[in-house]
């Protein structure tokens, strides 16, 4: 099932911001079978992942792979790197110059060298959901479902605020990476999931509670293998997701949207909350779009979409 990722340069690409990148790497992993060969779906990973969708060091394997939810016998499973992840030694030293929608139009180029006329579905949790919303703001037509998870077609103030608290930790910090994961674990859990969790006990060794031994274990494990630099750039792409930028009205855009629409929330979210997700999902109705919402129950928060894949093969299976 391992493969290493395969590059695609992209020439000459102009963020939003205005800033021209003579060249850039654009590397992705393709699982299941050969392109064009069957229905293909795009999987987006979220801040910390890569294009290592399965196999040995996976993080979806609960999802995808052969006769899963995702069936790989069925489904050729595309899945890019965001530029800067640092997974194919690709770092971006101006993180600022990028914003979630530079990153949707690279994967629209990637697609177009592809040679793939239009995707099965585009998938991705958290930032990469945000993701797949810009894709398919640019591209009404790329794909026939649109499952967008824990995430949203915006960045709240909330979540905005999460975001530049986490910038001054990593521009600040002496130990930015682990600081910053500390930090970011508390908003991708619940107060709920630590007491359950927890339990309020202590490491007896080493004189601490179990929350804090858990928390600096977190740290250290993205210290060990994540890059300061790919910390701040996919920091900056979560903050920036916004399809309604120098755009006009949310319902405008949608309007144009062609895909059917999938959106999985979690009622614990505090990052991407249901609320917004719910408001979302109205808005969408109130326009006839061919548009779903579906929620996991979890006491885990944000995170539950990587913990409660029963939950989620349930929901998904009807797409799939």
């Amino acid at each position: 099932m391992e493969n290493k990722p395969t590059t695609s340069i992209i020439q000459n690409f102009t963020t939003e911001s205005g800033v021209t990148y003579p060249s850039l790497n654009l590397s992705f992993q393709v699982f299941g079978p050969a392109l064009h060969t069957a229905p293909i779906v795009l999987v987006n990973h979220a801040l910390t992942g890569n294009s290592q969708v399965i196999g040995a060091n996976g993080w979806w394997n609960n999802l995808i792979g052969e006769n899963k939810t995702i069936d790989t016998n069925k489904y050729t499973i595309l899945a890019f790197n965001v530029p800067g992840n640092g997974y194919d030694a690709t770092f971006i030293t101006k993180y600022q110059d990028f914003n979630a929608r530079d990153i949707a139009r690279l994967f629209l180029e990637g697609i177009k060298m592809l040679k793939i006329p239009q995707l099965y579905a585009i998938i991705g949790g958290s930032v990469g959901g945000g993701i797949a919303w810009e894709m398919v703001t640019l591209e009404p037509k790329i794909t026939k479902n649109l499952i967008p998870i824990a995430s949203d077609w915006k960045a709240t103030d909330w979540l905005i605020a999460n975001c530049y608290l986490q910038e001054q930790i990593l521009n600040n910090s002496r130990k930015p990476i682990e600081d910053a994961r500390i930090h970011a674990m508390l908003c991708y859990r619940t107060p709920e999931s630590f007491k359950e969790k927890f339990k309020r006990t202590t490491n007896e060794e080493m004189a601490i509670f179990n929350v804090e031994s858990w928390l600096a274990h977190h740290g250290k494990k993205l210290q060990n293998r994540f890059q300061l630099s790919a910390y701040k750039t996919m920091n900056q792409l979560l903050k920036t997701i916004d399809i309604t930028r120098n755009r006009g009205s949310f319902e405008a855009i949608a309007s144009k949207m062609e895909a059917s629409i999938h959106i999985i929330g979690i009622n614990s979210d505090l990052f991407f909350t249901a609320t917004e997700n719910k408001e979302t999902y109205k808005e969408l109705k109130r326009q006839n779009k061919k548009v779903f919402y579906k929620e996991i129950q979890s006491i885990h928060g944000h995170d539950a979409f990587l913990i409660e894949f029963e939950q989620l093969d349930h929901l998904l299976k009807d797409i799939f």
